[in-house]
């Protein structure tokens, strides 16, 4: 970065740092860091609120790392580290302005998020295409399946062959075609030479590159992996949407700050919501079936709805026995006259376990119609446990994250770890919210044990800021890493108190 422009960046930084620094003074969970930087003026900048951090022990196997935005006229590239929650929504897990892009500057991006995450790598992680940030995964994540989105890769390629639109307007779409539509790796393998020789372009490098490096971005080669997404807009084409409309090429990063808590506080009203409607809401069954029965109790709203659409589906994807050794079993399962796109399913009757060469509950994580028409077909009544991702239901806010999308909790230095207590408020607000809004009765003694509680919670936190003042900022280990961490404090109730106010407050003026 040159000297002037890293003066000039460094006025507008100090807004930056300043928020920073008061959210951490008043939330010992806030997470920051600052990477190679003498003044802590202009280095590359990684945060992440204590309420990410949950959303990362509890939604964390899977998570997209966005570039796309740049923010003033320096074009500073503003990362955001996102997932999916239990509704399908997108959750936020950190944030980031990288002010030196380079393969160094990922590096250390990827390494704070895992010392803010206690260490804990993702079961995946999806990126554009960058050279610099797919070396920085393969050194710092590798134990994480790194797949780049297509969207970038469309993109990079309509640039790199833009002299070949003009003369072949319908080679944008046999490419997408070819990459979307493979429904096996011996199709797009059938598929890609018979397309770069329509357009005779056999030759071309960036192709060329591309195909070397297909395992990354091409659909059908990825499938084995949970990416997290269950519906078709969820897709590795376009990254997460947490902050579009809010954040664009015109935001400011004194307009920054302000645009990030209103995206914040608009997905998190949205969770609400969506956690209400679950909680206050029953689905109705198209069947009597115990299975539906079960997920509909299982699953959150939206999950559900998603299995019921594979269930009801099984009723025209009929299972057909091709082979029987054993306790296993191998099955052909297609729609009615389109034998053509079957799938096979194995199913192991001892284990009660099934596997599909559609591998949709691999890469979603919910199952699909093809393996649900094998149970049908065997009499299995309930959904196998096996079968049911805690990440997906009602409760998966419930502990913490763990092998299956479900594990054990982040390693913590005290048995009495933040991540857990603040998640544990957080789910028995939501609960105490709903009983409390049900009759005017249980509100007024609601509100009033709330602020019995609140009084005590500040007593307590008052005396704990006092123990505590001056404890908010070391130094870390790398590059003069400043990071602001773990010591939390009696804090978290009094979150769980507002939280809980605002709601019953907004029912009961409702």
């Amino acid at each position: 970065m040159s000297s002037i422009r890293q003066h000039a960046l460094a006025g507008v930084m100090h807004h930056l740092l300043d928020y920073l620094k008061r959210m951490q003074s008043e939330n010992p969970a806030f997470f920051y860091a600052i990477q190679n930087d003498n003044d802590h003026s202009a280095g590359n900048i990684f945060w992440a609120d204590a309420t990410s951090r949950v959303n990362y022990s509890n939604f964390g196997d899977a998570i997209i790392l966005d570039t796309t935005y740049k923010t003033n006229r320096y074009r500073i590239p503003f990362a955001s580290f996102t997932g999916f929650n239990h509704h399908g929504l997108p959750v936020l897990f950190g944030c980031a302005l990288i002010l030196n892009e380079s393969e160094s500057s990922y590096i250390w991006l990827f390494q704070t998020f895992l010392q803010a995450m206690s260490g804990h790598h993702p079961l995946s992680i999806t990126t554009d295409f960058d050279p610099f940030i797919q070396v920085a995964v393969a050194q710092v994540l590798p134990p994480s399946r790194h797949r780049v989105s297509t969207g970038s890769i469309f993109r990079e390629t309509r640039e790199r062959l833009a002299h070949l639109w003009p003369s072949n307007p319908d080679f944008e779409a046999d490419f997408r075609k070819c990459v979307n539509e493979s429904e096996t790796i011996d199709d797009f393998e059938s598929y890609w030479p018979s397309l770069l020789e329509r357009y005779c372009i056999m030759d071309n490098e960036w192709l060329q590159s591309m195909y070397n490096a297909r395992q990354y971005w091409v659909p059908v080669y990825l499938r084995d992996t949970f990416f997290g997404e269950i519906s078709v807009m969820d897709k590795n084409e376009c990254l997460n949407s947490f902050f579009d409309g809010y954040v664009n090429a015109s935001t400011t990063i004194q307009l920054l700050v302000r645009q990030y808590e209103k995206a914040v506080q608009t997905w998190h009203e949205r969770e609400l919501k969506a956690e209400y409607d679950t909680i206050n809401s029953t689905p109705v069954l198209k069947t009597p079936s115990p299975m539906e029965k079960q997920a509909a109790s299982l699953y959150t709203r939206k999950i559900f709805l998603k299995f019921q659409d594979e269930f009801i589906e099984t009723m025209a994807t009929p299972a057909t026995r091709i082979e029987d050794s054993g306790t296993i079993t191998t099955y052909r399962v297609a729609k009615f006259g389109e034998k053509t796109k079957s799938q096979i399913v194995t199913f192991n009757s001892f284990e009660m376990k099934a596997s599909c060469s559609c591998l949709m509950f691999e890469s979603s994580g919910t199952i699909c119609r093809h393996i649900l028409s094998v149970f049908r077909a065997k009499n299995v009544l309930k959904l196998p446990s096996q079968y049911v991702l805690k990440r997906w239901t009602r409760n998966a806010k419930a502990g913490g994250f763990s092998d299956g999308h479900a594990s054990s909790e982040f390693p913590s230095s005290s048995g009495d770890n933040v991540t857990v207590r603040y998640n544990n408020l957080r789910q028995e607000a939501i609960r105490y919210v709903e009983e409390g809004a049900k009759s005017i009765q249980i509100y007024h003694i609601a509100m009033k044990a709330l602020n019995e509680a609140t009084k005590k919670v500040s007593a307590v936190k008052s005396r704990s800021v006092e123990t505590a003042e001056g404890d908010t900022v070391s130094n870390g280990e790398r590059d003069e890493l400043l990071t602001a961490d773990e010591d939390v404090h009696s804090y978290q109730s009094a979150t769980a108190y507002v939280f809980v106010r605002r709601r019953s407050k907004r029912r009961s003026e409702s």
